[in-house]
């Protein structure tokens, strides 16, 4: 793809789809003439990391659920994502399991009277741990970007956390800010 050969906006991934639009990956990139896929690699109760219960606002190594996710542009892997959501909220759900949601996570969390009001992402530059190179085919030394997005709702309670690892070299991040 070159050099910043793929632009990402993260607004669709952060508003609910209605009935019938799909996820919003496969339409963002079926909007491009490609092709975008998922494979849920893993869903369910684990321990929270560090940083994901501090972002979660509970305890290091609470129980939470998390989706991992490979997501795909024309068969390759191009990202790396991991979600996790506090137990209160996806417990019993289609979020800690392995099946495609319809509409997608984000409008499931509607539908559970959940939605998003403010978003913080924070994006790095970093290597790859050798799991991570493997998995997205990146060459050796070739760094990664790594976002992490937490999702609060209109009382600032967070929702959910996005970890995502991305070839540099493959993507490049826009950011769209209306002021005023």
């Amino acid at each position: 793809m070159g050099v910043g050969g793929w632009i990402s906006t993260s607004v669709p991934y952060l508003t609910p789809r209605a009935a019938g639009q799909g996820d919003a990956w496969a339409a963002e990139a079926a909007a491009r003439g490609r092709r975008g896929t998922q494979r849920i690699v893993r869903a369910g109760e684990v321990p929270a990391p560090a940083e994901v219960a501090g972002l979660l606002g509970v305890e290091d190594g609470a129980t939470v659920v998390v989706r991992r996710r490979v997501i795909l542009l024309d068969e390759e892997p191009s990202e790396l994502t991991d979600t996790y959501y506090p137990l209160a909220i996806a417990r019993g759900t289609g979020l800690a399991g392995t099946a495609k949601i319809p509409g997608g996570a984000v409008t499931l969390l509607a539908d559970l009277g959940h939605v998003g009001a403010l978003v913080r992402e924070d994006v790095t530059a970093d290597l790859p741990d050798d799991d991570e190179r493997h998995a997205l085919r990146t060459a050796p030394g070739e760094p990664v970007l790594r976002l992490t997005r937490v999702t609060l709702d209109r009382d600032e309670r967070p929702l959910q956390v996005d970890r995502m690892v991305m070839p540099a070299r493959r993507q490049r991040l826009r950011y769209e800010i209306r002021i005023g």
